[in-house]
């Protein structure tokens, strides 16, 4: 059944932004991956485990996972039970970074990139959705996800 991403589109558009207008952290590409943390330190899972639920970072809306408490998840995306199982701590940062680099057609949005993006409001143009510390987090979470 083909499911309509625009609402997602536009939710995601529609995001409160997390993150000021500083300048996003540098980092390197090695492969399929950013093998270095984006903070130089590792990220707080718990805190990942929340920014995954909040339906304000939208990782909800398109992904499930062994989360049973919360209601309507979304079968856009893959299942992210498992998920540091099927990618590493790398491969999971860049997918957060900019899944572009590895899907050019892919929905997901980049969540800490702010060059080359179309139909970005003007309150959100220059900023990430998620900051440095936050996909850090997220990194954390997803790659604890063993089974």
């Amino acid at each position: 059944m083909a499911r309509s991403i625009l609402p997602i589109v536009w939710l995601v558009l529609a995001l409160p932004c997390s993150v000021g207008a500083e300048a996003l952290v540098p980092y390197r590409i090695v492969g399929d991956g950013i093998p270095d943390s984006l903070t130089g330190a590792p990220g707080d899972a718990a805190h990942g485990r929340a920014l995954v639920l909040d339906r304000a970072s939208t990782c909800i809306l398109c992904h499930s996972g062994p989360f049973p408490e919360t209601r309507f998840q979304g079968d856009l995306a893959p299942d992210l039970a498992g998920s540091g199982t099927r990618w590493s701590a790398s491969q999971l940062r860049l997918r957060l970074v900019d899944a572009s680099r590895l899907n050019p057609e892919t929905i997901m949005p980049s969540y800490y990139r702010v060059e080359g993006l179309t139909r970005v409001g003007r309150n959100f143009a220059g900023k990430p959705i998620l900051s440095a510390a936050e996909i850090e987090d997220i990194v954390a979470y997803l790659a604890a996800l063993r089974n």
